[in-house]
C-alpha cells in the first residue's frame, strides 16, 4: 500500500492540529476529518468553528463536529469513512476502544513532547516551565492517556526567550513532517513500536486562568519561565491595585535582598515585583479593561506603583 493509496482520517481541533492536516492532504488519501463543534469564544463569546474545520472546508474534505465518539451516529460516519489509519493532533476527546480498533493499522498520535515525559494536556506548557529540551511524538495510541508505544521522536531545543505560542508553532511544523516521514515507514513494517517506561512518565495536567497566578515567594528565573510557558494562554498575572495585571513579557533582574511581593522600579524606568530571588522585571503587561503595553508604558500611568524612594533600583 503505497502512499496516495493509504485511508486517512484525521481527527483535530485547534491550530497546532493544521499543519498535520495540510501535510497529510498532500501527501495521502484524506476520505474525513473529525472536529470538535463550533463553540463561543473571545469577549463577543460569537460561536465559532474550530481551526481544522476551516482548514477541511478550504481543502474540501468533508468532516464531522461529534459533541462526542460515543454518538453512534459518529461511529458510522468513522466506519464508513474505512480508514486504514486515524491520525490524531490535539483533538481534545478521548477515544475509547471501538474507534482505536477500527482501522487496520491502528491510531497514531502527533503528541507535543518526548514521550514519557509530559503526558497529559498541556505539555508545551510544562516543558516550559522545566525544561530545556523539549520534542515531538508519533506514537501508536492505546486505551491509557499518552501511554501507547512509540513510533518516532524528534528534539527540539528551548530557547530562552520562547514563549508557549512560538513553541507551539515550531513544533506544530516538526510534528507534521515528522508524521509524513513516519507513517508510510510504520504502514509498511519498518518500524518496531517502542514501548514506553511508564516509570520515567510525567504529567502536564489541564491548565485554567487561575493557574497563571504569580507566586513571588518563588524565584524569579522561575517566574520569567512561567511568564513564557502561560504566553498566549492561560496567561501570566498577578494583583495591582484590586485590578488583574496581566503579564506577556517578564525577565529576571539581580537583587541580593529583594521582599517578595514589594513593588520596585529598574533604572527608573521598569516596573518589577520583589521575588524569593531577585527582581522579576515587567516588559510587557496588560491591565483589566487596557491595552496592552510595554512596562515603562505602564509605569507612567501607574502612580502608585512605589510610594518612596527606597524602592528605585
Amino acid at each position: 500500500m503505497m502512499g496516495m493509496q493509504i485511508r486517512v482520517v484525521f481527527m483535530g481541533s485547534p491550530d497546532f492540529a493544521l499543519p498535520t492536516l495540510q501535510a497529510l492532504d498532500q501527501a495521502f488519501d484524506v476520505v474525513g476529518v473529525v472536529t470538535q463543534p463550533d463553540r463561543p469564544a473571545g469577549r463577543g463569546k460569537k460561536v465559532r468553528p474550530p481551526d481544522v474545520k476551516v482548514l477541511a472546508q478550504s481543502l474540501e474534505l468533508p468532516f464531522v463536529q461529534p459533541a462526542t465518539l460515543k454518538d453512534p451516529d459518529a461511529f458510522r460516519q468513522l466506519e464508513a469513512w474505512a480508514p486504514d489509519v486515524i491520525v490524531v493532533a490535539a483533538f481534545g476527546q478521548i477515544l475509547r476502544e471501538n474507534v482505536l480498533n477500527l482501522p487496520l493499522y491502528g491510531c497514531v498520535n502527533v503528541h507535543a513532547s518526548l514521550l514519557p515525559r509530559w503526558r497529559g494536556a498541556a505539555p508545551v506548557q510544562a516543558a516550559i516551565l522545566n525544561d530545556d529540551v523539549t520534542g515531538l511524538t508519533i506514537m501508536k495510541m492505546d486505551k491509557g492517556l499518552d501511554t501507547g508505544p512509540i513510533l518516532s521522536q524528534k528534539k527540539v531545543p528551548i530557547s530562552e526567550e520562547m514563549t508557549a505560542g512560538a513553541l507551539f508553532e515550531t513544533l506544530a511544523q516538526i510534528g507534521a513532517d515528522l508524521l509524513i516521514e513516519t507513517l508510510p515507514r510504520y504502514i509498511h513494517g519498518e518500524i518496531e513500536p517502542q514501548t514506553q517506561n511508564d516509570d520515567e512518565a510525567t504529567y502536564a495536567p489541564r491548565l485554567n486562568k487561575e493557574d497563571g497566578l504569580l507566586d513571588f515567594n518563588q524565584p524569579a528565573s522561575k517566574l520569567s519561565r512561567k511568564v513564557r510557558a502561560f504566553n498566549p494562554w492561560p496567561g501570566a498575572f498577578q494583583f495591582y491595585e484590586d485590578t488583574r495585571l496581566r503579564v506577556y513579557q517578564a525577565h529576571q533582574a539581580p537583587l541580593p535582598d529583594a521582599v517578595p511581593g514589594k513593588r520596585y522600579v529598574i533604572n527608573n524606568k521598569i516596573p518589577a515585583w520583589g521575588t524569593g530571588e531577585g527582581l522579576l522585571a515587567l516588559d510587557s503587561v496588560q491591565a483589566a479593561g487596557k491595552k496592552k503595553t510595554s512596562g515603562e508604558a505602564f509605569l507612567h500611568g501607574a502612580k502608585h506603583w512605589i510610594n518612596d524612594e527606597e524602592n528605585q533600583q
